[in-house]
């Protein structure tokens, strides 16, 4: 299946902050964060458009052409800078607390456990999220999102890396070539995450 993909633009981020609160709205690590269906209505959208702002500046949305499934992709050079302090000097993971919700410390806590197991050392393209909207899963369109980077990654010899939020998931990663690197990560009375690692395969041996 041939499936339309573009880069986004400022002008496309009302409509990713959307797709990806509505894909994420059951997803495990987003319950966990903002526990309860009702609050996670009102508040979850502000943390996907704080990940969508991030991602436009620094890094890539790839945009299903008809708007039903994004992807945000960073890419992360050898010598990572590493995490924890904002431009201002300010700890990012506290700033993104306070813009997205002050009093819930778990804003803050799911960023600081993911960069803690974030490899270093490498050059690597980090797929931070994936949405598909809801209705449109099970087309194909992750896999198209994704694959699009992987064969750019094959052609260039970089790694990908990726934190699997659910056992699914990360069963679907790993059909394209993703391994566990390292014991998931357990969230404080909370689901696990899985940290994957993809190393470049030799052009066409991707399936």
């Amino acid at each position: 299946m041939g499936v339309a993909i573009r880069t986004a633009g400022g002008d496309d981020r009302e409509q990713v902050v959307r797709l990806l609160d509505e894909a994420f709205q059951d997803d495990p690590v987003s319950s966990w964060v903002f526990p309860g269906a009702e609050y996670r209505r009102a508040t979850h959208h502000r943390l996907m458009a704080a990940f969508t702002d991030a991602t436009l500046a620094d890094g890539r949305v790839d945009l299903v052409e008809d708007g039903s499934a994004c992807a945000l992709w960073m890419s992360v050079p050898a010598e990572d800078p590493g995490h924890g302090e904002a431009a201002d000097g300010e700890d990012e993971f506290v700033e993104l607390r306070r813009a997205v919700d002050p009093d819930n410390e778990r804003v803050e806590l799911i960023g600081r456990l993911t960069a803690g197991i974030h490899p270093q050392g490498r050059a690597h393209e980090y797929l931070w999220m994936i949405g598909v909207a809801p209705g449109r899963q099970g087309e194909g369109l992750g896999t198209a999102l994704i694959g699009s980077v992987l064969d750019r990654c094959d052609r260039e010899g970089r790694a990908a890396y990726l934190e699997a939020s659910s056992e699914r998931s990360a069963r679907l990663y790993g059909r394209l070539g993703f391994e566990l690197t390292g014991e998931p990560l357990r969230l404080p009375d909370g689901p696990l995450m899985y940290p994957m690692w993809r190393e470049p395969r030799a052009s066409g041996a991707r399936s």
